[in-house]
């Protein structure tokens, strides 16, 4: 084995900028999820943004379930206006209300 010199470990971000995977000086970029589309129906449906729940992060960092024109409480009862809305601690119960919600989304009562 040979004698190297003694230097300090590398960061991840010096690894990163030295690979060329980082531009040195500039921060890490983030990303954030402040939004999920839920719908019965596939992504290419032409009938897909009628028939859709959003699950939406507020900015007090809750989670609230809507279509849009009002928003579902605790027990999935629909509300003019986001105000109504039940606020959800984490995305994945809210994700879970949506879920149970979209097959009864209805549109001019179909």
């Amino acid at each position: 084995m040979t004698n190297q010199p003694a230097r300090p470990a590398m960061t991840m971000r010096e690894i990163r900028e030295h690979l060329g995977h980082a531009t040195p000086g500039l921060p890490d970029v983030d990303v954030t999820v402040t939004r999920i589309e839920v719908s019965l129906l596939p992504a290419g449906d032409i009938n897909r943004k009628y028939y859709r729940l959003f699950v939406e992060r507020t900015v007090r960092g809750t989670w609230t379930v809507h279509d849009g024109h009002g928003g579902y409480d605790i027990d999935g009862d629909w509300a003019p206006g986001l105000a109504v809305a039940h606020e959800f601690e984490n995305s994945d119960d809210a994700v879970a209300l949506a879920k149970r919600l979209a097959p009864n989304v209805k549109v001019n009562g179909l």
